[in-house]
Formats: C-alpha cells, structure tokens, sequence
C-alpha cells in the first residue's frame, strides 16, 4: 500500500484561483497524494474571478506535510503582513520534503524567511522585486534550488506541477498523468512570455500592472526585509 504523501496548499482571501487549481489538478494524481487545503479559518476563501474554495484544515490542525505549496493573488499582501501565517510556514518547511510556489506566492515565501540565499522566481512582472527577499532571481518557467520548488506566473503552476511529479515519481508517471489530462497546450495565440508579446502588448500589460506594482511596493517598504547581500 502506498504511504500517504501530505500535499498542502495555502489558502487566504483573493487567491488567483488558477494558482491553486492547476497544481492541485496535477500533483492529486501523485499516487499516494492526500491534499489538504489549509487556511486560517475554516471559512469559504475568495478567489480573484469569483467562486469559493473550502478550507478542509486550519494551520493548528495540519499535520506534517510533505509538500507545502503557496498560490500568489492580490491576498499575496495581506498574507505577507500575517504573523500566523507566517509562523505557520516556517513550522511547516522545517519538516516539508517540499517547499514550493506558484506565481506572487514566492513572495509569502520570503516574507517567512525561506527564500534566503534561495534561486526562485515568480511573475514575470514583479521578478525584480524577489532580490529585496534574498532570492537569487531566475527568470526561468520553474526553477528549483534543493527542496525549494518555484514557478513563474499563474499557468506556470502546471508545468511546475509535473516537473515535481517527475522528480517524485519519475518520468512514465509523470507522462501517465499529462496524458490523463491531455495536456497539450497549442495557444491560439503566442503573447504569453514578455520575451514573444509585441511592444504594443507588452507596454498595455505593463500599464494596467502599473497601479497594482505601486500598491505592491508599499507594502514592501513596510515589511521588515532582510538587507540585501
């Protein structure tokens, strides 16, 4: 009989459900896996378009787990002024086979203190922003330095999925679940890097990120970060 394999996932309010969804999708096909979705409370959690994810575990109530993934959203700066949450995380990598992120969730990361000296990355839009946590920047779709396991912007979830798949299960198992999932992504169109996106795209995507990254850095000018290195 396969032993469970503890896979958690953060949950908090104004969670980019796609951030959740899509490694939940993929890494609950691990044999072994038993998910628990964590959050503070056992209340309904909102994601960015709409619906409601339930919480099936609060942070006391968790057990040890051996994957502990972290979503990004626009929640990402409430949680990362979250002292609770914070120690929970921190309590949680000591013990965890895997510390990993999706997205703006890298940043919940090295608000705990976890990306120190760490290679990471995140939205392509905020990557700059990882240095002011001591991350080592790399602007790679998934990138992995030891146990800590991190992916780019929201879809990169899925790709960061199954490269942990493979590493836990193996290549065939890996294969077995894209093809249950028929992931074979063909996008009708091919913006989907700042490195394909016209200059035309790419300077209206950045606009409308203007606002956002100024609320953003706010905040990182309130936290108590490290001192770069």
């Amino acid at each position: 009989m396969t032993p469970p394999f503890r896979i958690g996932f953060l949950l908090f309010d104004n969670i980019t459900q796609l951030d959740f969804t899509g490694p939940l999708q993929v890494l609950s096909r691990l044999p072994g896996a038993q998910v628990h979705l964590v959050a503070a409370s056992l209340d309904p959690v909102k994601t960015d378009c709409g619906p409601f994810i339930l919480p099936d575990t609060v942070f006391a109530e968790c057990p040890q787990l051996d994957l502990l993934c972290v979503p990004g959203g626009f929640g990402v700066d409430a949680a990362m002024q979250d002292a609770g949450l914070l120690d929970f995380l921190r309590e949680q990598a000591w013990g965890a086979r895997i510390v990993s992120s999706v997205c703006t969730g890298a940043f919940i990361l090295g608000a705990a203190g976890l990306l120190q000296g760490r290679k990471a990355t995140t939205h392509w839009r905020y990557h700059d922003h990882l240095a002011r946590f001591g991350a080592i920047p790399v602007k790679d779709r998934v990138v992995r330095d030891g146990n800590l396991f991190t992916g780019g912007g929201v879809t990169a979830g899925i790709d960061f999925a199954f490269t942990i798949i493979r590493d836990l299960a193996g290549e065939s198992v890996a294969e077995a679940v894209q093809l249950g999932l028929e992931y074979d992504p063909h996008p009708p169109v091919l913006s989907g890097s700042p490195d394909l996106a016209s200059p035309g795209v790419r300077r209206a995507v950045e606009a409308r990120f203007g606002p956002r990254l100024a609320e953003f850095e706010i905040i990182l000018d309130g936290l108590d970060l490290p001192e770069p290195a």
